[in-house]
């Protein structure tokens, strides 16, 4: 079974490597995302700070970044938190649902009038920032990183388009969008999607699902929970037909 997967070119890719492998799966590595610095860090005045991913961690980490006394420190999930706590932060805030609504959920009773510092990519969905906002939060945004396109990125759209993949595993919307880039770049979009739409696609969760379905890819599993495992664990259990 051949299983592609976009994560970037570090660790993530490594564990992902391995947990394909481990579940009898071929894996095809192509990252779509790489990282672009910003040099900024996040304020420190906030009443919350929310940081919703490992990179924002470790670049605020690099910055210097310490929160005031009393700032409440919010992970939008629990790798988020592990990473924040091995830099030494407290975590204060993970909520039930590892996604921006499941987050703005778990803060919209404690939020109103208060300052939020939302440190993340700048590639943040606006589910988050417009639910802090109409919670009564008073929201700043600080972009900690890019998000772009690896230029040699696109060989799974290759496999796709001549058929070659059993399954494809996007873990944001971003992953989709760059896919499509890559195959429109190689002159195989339209084959691509074709090759997805026979084979198993996974999305992380409902807004990656939206992208791929609005770019025509169908879309076979979301998992219950926003993880890689549980995605690959879905996807690879589809596949088998369990």
């Amino acid at each position: 079974m051949r299983v592609a997967f976009f994560r970037p070119d570090d660790e993530r890719r490594t564990r992902a490597e391995a947990l394909l492998s481990e579940l009898g799966a071929t894996p095809v590595a192509d990252p779509m995302l790489a990282v672009e610095p910003t040099g900024a860090t996040p304020r420190t005045d906030a009443d919350a700070a929310v940081l919703t991913s490992k990179t924002g961690v470790e670049l605020a980490s690099e910055g210097g970044w310490e929160p005031a006394d009393g700032t409440t420190v919010c992970a939008i999930g629990d790798r988020t938190a592990a990473v924040l706590r091995e830099h030494g932060y407290s975590v204060d805030v993970v909520p039930a649902e590892f996604s921006s609504s499941g987050l703005v959920a778990t803060l919209r009773d404690r939020i109103d009038g208060a300052r939020v510092e939302v440190a993340r990519s700048d590639h943040g969905s606006p589910v988050l920032t417009d639910g802090l906002n109409d919670a009564g939060a008073y929201v700043h945004e600080t972009v900690l990183y890019e998000l772009v396109r690896p230029p040699e990125a696109g060989d799974s759209a290759d496999f796709a388009a001549t058929g070659d993949l059993d399954a494809a595993l996007f873990t944001s919307s971003l992953t989709v969008a760059h896919f499509l880039e890559a195959a429109e770049a190689r002159g195989v979009r339209e084959a691509a999607v074709e090759g997805l739409n026979g084979a198993v696609v996974g999305a992380i969760g409902e807004p990656t699902r939206v992208q791929a379905e609005g770019a025509g890819i169908a879309v076979d599993v979301v998992p219950d929970r926003a993880t890689f495992e549980a995605l690959a664990r879905a996807a690879l259990a589809r596949l088998d037909g369990s």
